[in-house]
């Protein structure tokens, strides 16, 4: 039998709703212990791509694999204490507090023989101190401001105490301050703990500069995909984003940076889509 990689894999995988395909035959191989980046305009399959990732999503072809295993033969409590899944804009139950909602973070380690416990209390003290939130668990998260409330998810999802982490779209909605405070506690993770982590961006420069790789997508395949430096360049963004640009380094992370062209800022050919949106 093929020996798998370990870490998280998908094999000719695609996906659909109600019969349209929105993800085709694609091979995914997600590097360990990075921090990986999947971008491409609106409607292109990015999220559809983590749903099914993570097993929200059950393959109309092909497989998902983590660490040689198909998930969809693994038992939900098995999973989830391998993988975490942070959905775009979770709502949190009327009334939760922080510390409520990061403790049900640690749901897949429960059982009748098995309660609450000293390791229960150290992850999520732990999650807690890790997002900053440490002095908010007693509040209502109804009561924080988005990049707080963000931070209440990431850290519950932190408390599950998987090795690998996918956020979808985690920095939506928010300013541009909490916008990198999210990508810096990302990074941290990364670093700090080791987790393997996917997220979704919309912002392709925040992607350049945070991710150790990026994923390009386009009508439900992937363009290219690789080490930022490596593969983002102004043909990549042309034929993904229908957006005319130049790239230049990155002056703060030595990188690519991408300056968008439109009609009326130096563009020759400005936008050719507004699906092709940053």
């Amino acid at each position: 039998m093929e020996e798998r990689p370990q870490g998280l894999t998908a094999e000719c995988l695609t996906l659909a709703y109600d019969g349209r395909r929105v993800v085709n035959a694609l091979d995914v191989t997600i590097p360990a212990g990075r921090v990986t980046a999947v971008v491409g305009a609106n409607a292109c399959g990015k999220s559809t791509l983590l749903r099914g990732l993570s097993r929200l999503l059950t393959p109309k072809e092909g497989a998902v694999y983590l660490d040689g295993r198909l998930i969809h033969t693994m038992r939900s409590k098995e999973l989830a204490r391998k993988l975490g899944m942070l959905p775009q804009s979770p709502v949190a139950p009327d009334g939760i507090t922080v510390l409520d909602l990061v403790k049900r973070g640690r749901s897949p380690h429960q059982s009748w023989w098995r309660q609450w416990s000293p390791d229960d209390e150290q992850a999520v003290y732990g999650a807690l101190e890790s997002t900053g939130l440490l002095e908010h668990a007693e509040r209502n998260v109804d009561e924080l401001s988005g990049g707080q409330r963000q931070r209440a998810w990431i850290a519950m999802a932190l408390a599950q105490g998987t090795p690998v982490l996918l956020l979808d779209e985690p920095t939506n909605h928010l300013d541009l301050a909490h916008q990198i405070d999210i990508l810096d506690l990302v990074v941290d993770l990364n670093r700090d703990q080791g987790r393997t982590v996917v997220l979704v961006l919309h912002d392709l420069n925040h992607a350049c500069r945070y991710a150790d790789h990026v994923i390009a997508m386009k009508d439900g395949r992937i363009v290219a995909q690789g080490v930022p430096a490596e593969v983002i360049d102004r043909e990549l963004i042309e034929e993904v984003f229908g957006l005319s640009c130049t790239v230049i380094e990155d002056p703060a992370g030595g990188g690519p940076h991408i300056i968008p062209f439109g009609r009326h800022h130096g563009g020759r050919a400005g936008r050719k889509s507004a699906a092709g949106a940053i």
